[in-house]
């Protein structure tokens, strides 16, 4: 886990420090001083007139433009706020999951720095959790997306299209980071590497129910943006985890021993043919045929061993720590 500096809270009234927040908001930043100040605003505007209590918990990953420094100054005069200053710069998902482990709220928030998320949208999404017992989580669908079409919409198109189809959970807007979930929901999973471009997937896989809703969504006016084109590659490589994850968690020697089966068995069969051959006197040494059988079935072998040791490691992970493999919900009774 990164480290970081959390900063102490000053004194908050009495009512303030006996319950807990209803809402925790979570955003994480890096290098956005110029809009740190409007956004701690705009969230308190949005969410102070629902009566619902809140906190806004910023995640600064590693700045190095002033954002700590002026976090520490905003926090005096708003008790609600919470920043968390990571050491250095660990990428969206542990900033994200920084935020998630100091979360106390029922309901959880997400949104990025930028402005261009749209903090007037929040407690819509909280009032549906709030009365739809059939949702777990919410996902934003930036209908109007305010960016370049060539160097953010289209990649983004075929992102989302692509990450739907090989998951199963159909998206418009993988990409919208506003999201509003469930607190259990939060608790389930953990996020690691670049991961938090797939949590509809991960929470899905938890066991969330979810909606996606239209949000709306402003053209950056300040600061740069961290996004560039050469993030497409590293979405198919992820994506290649997050299948995995989601299908052959629980059964790795299903996805590695089939593959294996595959290749040993043609292997094998070429290496009987071989035999029978070499037992009626023909001469095999120079056959490249030969060689393939080996091959196929020395490799076959290999990820079948592979998919016995991943059973292993699955055993050690969820016994050794006592971890569940799965989740439940207790009918309450009445």
């Amino acid at each position: 886990m990164p480290q970081v500096l959390e900063f102490a809270q000053p004194e908050l009234p009495v009512r303030a420090t006996a319950e807990a927040p209803e809402v925790s908001v979570v955003v994480p930043v890096f290098n956005e001083f110029d809009n740190l100040g409007d956004l701690v605003d705009r969230i308190h505007a949005a969410l102070a007139p629902t009566g619902r209590r809140f906190e806004l918990i910023v995640v600064d990953d590693g700045s190095r433009d002033g954002s700590g420094a002026l976090l520490t100054r905003l926090v005096a005069e708003r008790p609600w706020l919470r920043p968390v200053l990571l050491v250095r710069n660990y990428g969206q998902s542990s900033a994200l999951q920084a935020g998630f482990d100091r979360v106390r709220g029922r309901y959880v928030v997400t949104l990025d720095g930028d402005l261009q998320n749209d903090p007037l949208d929040i407690p819509a999404m909280i009032d549906r959790l709030d009365t739809d017992p059939d949702v777990d989580m919410i996902s934003g669908w930036r209908q109007q997306r305010q960016d370049k079409a060539l160097s953010r919409r289209l990649p983004s198109l075929i992102a989302n299209k692509l990450i739907s189809a090989s998951t199963g959970v159909h998206l418009h807007d993988y990409g919208c980071a506003l999201k509003a979930y469930r607190r259990d929901i939060i608790d389930r999973i953990r996020l690691y590497g670049e991961l938090h471009r797939f949590i509809p997937s991960l929470a899905r896989d938890a066991g969330a129910r979810i909606a996606e809703v239209p949000v709306r969504h402003h053209a950056r006016t300040r600061g740069v943006s961290k996004y560039g084109i050469d993030r497409t590659f590293r979405v198919i490589l992820d994506l290649v985890l997050i299948v995995f994850f989601m299908r052959y968690r629980q059964r790795p020697l299903h996805a590695f021993g089939a593959l294996g089966l595959w290749l040993a068995t043609p292997g094998a069969a070429i290496l009987g043919w071989m035999g029978l051959l070499k037992l009626f006197g023909h001469d095999i040494a120079g056959r490249p045929l030969l060689m393939a059988g080996v091959m196929l079935l020395l490799m076959g072998v290999q990820l079948i061993v592979a998919g016995l040791i991943g059973e292993l490691l699955i055993r050690i992970y969820h016994e050794g720590r006592g971890r569940p493999q799965y989740h439940a919900q207790e009918p309450e009774a009445r």
